[in-house]
């Protein structure tokens, strides 16, 4: 591993101003991904800033709007957050199967969204909660839809000088399902996840969301498929080709955990049984 400088500060105003003279620098939460890179030699950072004395990125807090989750909230800790068991369920369910519980008691939300990987398992239930996130620097803050945050694998919005402060979560409506494809039960990375929620009215969807990750370059809404459902009574009918739409909206790859063609099945798979499940 190479060398490197290694900062630590207290407060966010510390961090942003370090971030200033440092626009290179690479931050590590709880370093589960960071730190695999660098031994491997993936990445070699000349700075390495620690967010682990910035209390305030570890915060959770609750309004009559909704929750706000700090960034630096471990995965562990989410799954052991009763507002959080109670009111998001399948968000808690997918924090449960990444990885292990050693693991969990490290990584953080933030870090598992900033690593932008297209199978992370927290961002499609977070994208189909209509999850905002919270974008801050020294010279300004902005809030844009998880949806949007990711340009490609690896890749993201953030700028130089920018951190991931915050995640927003609207109160919820209706009920959200994620579901893990993969190998193994556990300590497994998602050949394909699909989180569906879905909000009734009178007997109809007035609301449905279908987020999948590990089917194309970022996680994303399957859109055309969210429309088919909308207005819709949920029929056996219905659900097969809310599977088929999903299934023909992902463009993925073939590699060693799973081809394009397979990935598509399973996406097909997994929606209608989530749509069975929530039906």
């Amino acid at each position: 591993m190479k060398a490197f400088e290694h900062y630590a500060p207290d407060s966010v105003e510390e961090l942003l101003e370090l971030l200033k003279s440092k626009p290179n620098a690479k931050l590590i939460a709880g370093g589960t991904d960071l730190l695999l890179q660098m031994k491997e030699g993936t990445a070699q950072p000349e700075t390495v800033v620690s967010l682990k004395n910035v209390e305030e990125l570890g915060g959770f807090s609750v309004s009559k709007n909704g929750y706000r989750l700090g960034t630096g909230m471990t995965l562990r800790r989410i799954t052991r957050s009763n507002e959080l068991t109670q009111n998001f369920p399948g968000l808690i369910y997918a924090a449960g199967v990444v990885a292990s519980e050693q693991i969990r008691s490290l990584a953080t939300l933030g870090g598992n969204i900033c690593n932008a990987s297209p199978s992370a398992d927290m961002v499609p239930p977070l994208i189909a909660l209509d999850a905002v996130v919270q974008l801050v620097s020294s010279q300004s803050q902005r809030e844009l839809p998880l949806s949007e945050f990711f340009k490609g694998p690896g890749e993201s919005v953030l700028k130089s000088g920018e951190i991931l402060h915050s995640i927003f979560l609207p109160q919820p409506s209706g009920s959200m399902i994620y579901s893990k494809h993969a190998p193994r039960k556990y300590m497994d990375l998602a050949v394909v996840g699909v989180a569906v929620r879905l909000a009734k009215k009178h007997g109809k969807i007035n609301e449905a969301r279908v987020a999948l990750g590990a089917v194309g370059p970022v996680p994303f809404r399957a859109e055309k498929t969210e429309a088919l459902l909308a207005g819709q009574t949920l029929t056996t009918e219905l659900m097969r080709e809310a599977g088929e739409m999903a299934a023909g909206e992902c463009v993925p790859i073939d590699d060693i955990r799973g081809s394009a063609w397979y990935r598509k099945r399973m996406v097909k798979v997994h929606v209608r049984r989530n749509l069975e499940a929530l039906r």
